[in-house]
């Protein structure tokens, strides 16, 4: 009966860290498919990164109902019970990053102009930067892999230092462009998404930390 009861809560952690995975995919797609549809004034392809965000949002619903199976029948403890917690946590993360990702998706028809707009390249790189992260910050939940979840940690720094100068130069562009600002505008709110992604994904790897030490992650020094 022991021997039947450690298999079975196997195969739910199993399950769990399946559906975090999968969650974290469809998540990672969506922020390259806003982007693509943004550089690339595509209609349909934003439409479909808004429509597949219920996807994320069903595997979230279902992430809950196995964490609240695994607590209440097998009672897990100590490194067990913090991966469960740290699980349920990171799949409402994710599901915030779909959300922002669909925002994206959402400022492509109001972005969209018959004069390509320079800096769209320049926040591309930023959506690399931040993707990355997110998909670092997940690898190191599946290892569970505490030095990767604080290198994603000290990855932030960068980002938002990227934000920063992206705001400088698309204001800067906006001034320069008068006739730009509404589009320009709609690409401030896509850059302030991103870096919010990145916060996002620092807070998935801070999970990951807790669940691998037992310990919180020390404060860090955050740009202002």
């Amino acid at each position: 009966m022991a021997e039947h009861t450690v298999k079975a809560f196997d195969e739910d952690i199993g399950r769990l860290r399946g559906l975090i995975s999968q969650m974290g995919g469809l998540a990672e797609e969506a922020i390259e498919s806003a982007m693509r549809a943004l550089a690339r004034g595509d209609m349909e392809l934003a439409q479909e990164v808004r429509a597949a965000d219920r996807q994320i949002d069903a595997i979230e619903a279902e992430v809950e109902r196995l964490t609240v199976r695994i607590i209440a029948l097998r009672a897990p403890m100590a490194n067990d019970l913090r991966e469960v917690v740290a699980a349920l946590k990171i799949a409402a993360v994710i599901e915030r990053i779909g959300d922002y990702a669909k925002n994206i998706a959402k400022r492509v028809p109001l972005i969209e102009s018959e004069h390509p707009i320079e800096p769209i390249s320049v926040i591309q790189a930023m959506a690399r930067m931040a993707a990355e992260m997110v998909h670092d910050a997940l690898d190191a939940f599946a290892a569970r892999d505490a030095d990767a979840s604080l290198e994603v940690c000290e990855r932030d720094n960068a980002l938002d230092d990227f934000y920063d100068s992206i705001f400088r130069t698309l204001v800067t562009f906006m001034v320069e462009n008068p006739k730009t600002i509404t589009q320009v505008a709609h690409l401030l709110f896509v850059a302030k998404n991103l870096e919010r992604i990145g916060d996002h994904a620092t807070n998935v790897a801070e999970m990951v930390y807790f669940a691998a030490t037992g310990t919180q992650m020390a404060d860090r020094e955050k740009g202002e």
